[in-house]
């Protein structure tokens, strides 16, 4: 770490001028870290601005003044020392530029038909977004840089895991769930899973390297305390992804970092722990799940059951993605009642014994509630996989510089990794959203995997 503190690694970026200037983070770095709280913070809690559109309202909230806080000093940096730091993520651009130019041609095909303003709206908030994973490399020009943002996540994941647990003992603030079930905290379940996702990938990322990235394990600490709030967020989706995160990161460990035997372990138990705290909490709707597909004696429905409802809709959205296998139905059309509603009578036949409120209907729009199979239905394969490639190219980066980057230098490359692996799964359980603070996640991950390869790769 001493090594890459004494010099700006990209040749774009003018010298400091002393040891003390260059640990410390640049401005930018710190708007980067003050944004974390109003990117993971439900809009129902922020004020907004309305803005008419035609027959569409657009809003902007404090996350999209956090978003253009972060790209206007993206932009500084960028003019100021150069943007020759986005180059060894240019995999990642083009894959994700990809994918959201077929977004909005997705969103224009949709011109003068029912809902469009709306759509338009949605796949503007979609691209804004996307901001944040260029941000990071022009920010992030220095170790030093990057610190601030890993502990205001790490900080404001615990944060909401505290509210969360708070709920969980029945302290009625926020939208608190019964005492005892999973608990949304201050942002909703999955977007819980996905901030304290994030902060369990730092502490997880910590461990494999044994705290030799930041030299510091108070951070690794912190991130790991940030399991209880992805146990209390219930998210089964997002322990499937963690599951699979931890596999893999193990193996890079072992590689690259001299993974010892009992690092492993303490490992695979704080991973295990979470997972068995999910399953614990959602012991019920597993169940219910296992009646539903026949592993278990079926008994008739009483409500809307999870998982037999997302069965449901992801057939609905493969029904609408078998129908128009190219280009999709049109960006967010699986949600409008003419696209799906001539679905909804042959679900209900071959999903006799699910009752009626889990279907889709004018008063219900559902929506999929998986992102790759809305991908499909309303993109197309052509946007789906564009969608695979561009976390595709993140994970490639992530794991590249992980394996080729000096030992204390591969941590936020893990970090990415892992946050990565953990987001795909929790996007198992979500449809595409805009706006929201999964979406956020999203995209400062997959700038943290090009950060790693602007840095530190050679370094």
């Amino acid at each position: 770490m001493a090594a890459l503190a004494s010099r700006h690694v990209s040749s774009a970026v003018a010298p400091t001028h002393s040891a003390d200037v260059q640990r410390q983070p640049a401005i930018g770095a710190l708007i980067l870290a003050a944004s974390v709280p109003l990117l993971f913070l439900h809009v129902r809690y922020q004020p907004s601005i309305d803005v008419g559109l035609g027959s569409t309202t657009a809003s902007a909230t404090l996350s999209d003044m956090a978003v253009l806080a972060v790209a206007i000093a993206a932009f500084a940096s960028g003019v100021r020392h150069g943007f020759e730091p986005l180059r060894a993520g240019r995999t990642v651009w083009l894959a994700a530029g990809g994918y959201l130019v077929w977004i909005a041609v997705e969103a224009l095909r949709g011109v003068g038909a029912d809902g469009f303003a709306t759509h338009a709206v949605t796949a503007a908030k979609f691209a804004e977004y996307a901001a944040l994973a260029v941000a990071v490399p022009l920010i992030v020009r220095r170790p030093s840089d990057l610190w601030p943002l890993f502990w205001a996540f790490a900080a404001w994941a615990v944060t909401a895991s505290a509210v969360a647990s708070l709920q969980f003992v029945g302290v009625p603030i926020f939208d608190a769930w019964k005492a005892g079930w999973r608990q949304p905290s201050f942002l909703g379940h999955h977007d819980l899973a996905a901030l304290c996702g994030v902060a369990f990938a730092i502490g997880v990322a910590g461990i494999a390297t044994d705290g030799a990235w930041p030299g510091n394990r108070r951070l690794t600490a912190l991130g790991l305390v940030s399991g209880v709030g992805l146990v209390l967020s219930g998210s089964v989706a997002a322990v499937g992804g963690l599951i699979i995160a931890a596999v893999v990161l193990t193996a890079v460990a072992r590689r690259r970092f001299q993974l010892t035997l009992r690092r492993a372990f303490v490992l695979a138990g704080v991973v295990g722990v979470v997972a068995l705290g999910v399953v614990a909490l959602r012991a019920d709707p597993l169940a219910s799940f296992l009646r539903f597909i026949g592993v278990r004696n079926n008994t008739p429905q009483v409500g809307i059951e999870t998982y037999s409802q997302r069965t449901v809709l992801t057939y609905i959205g493969g029904r609408i993605f078998l129908d128009h296998p190219v280009t999709g139905a049109g960006w967010q059309r699986s949600s409008d009642p003419a696209t799906y509603m001539p679905y909804v009578p042959d679900a209900r036949r071959k999903f006799p014994s699910v009752v009626a409120e889990a279907f889709p209907s004018p008063d219900r729009p559902w929506g999929i509630q998986n992102t790759y199979v809305q991908a499909a239905a309303d993109l197309g394969v052509i946007g789906l996989a564009l969608l695979l490639a561009t976390f595709g190219a993140g994970l490639v980066l992530a794991a590249r510089t992980a394996l080729r980057s000096p030992l204390e230098s591969g941590g936020p490359a893990l970090v990415a990794l892992v946050t990565l692996l953990t987001l795909m799964g929790i996007w198992t359980a979500l449809g595409i959203v805009a706006g929201i603070p999964t979406d956020a996640a999203t995209w400062l991950a997959l700038g943290i995997a090009a950060l790693p390869a602007a840095e530190l790769i050679d370094a």
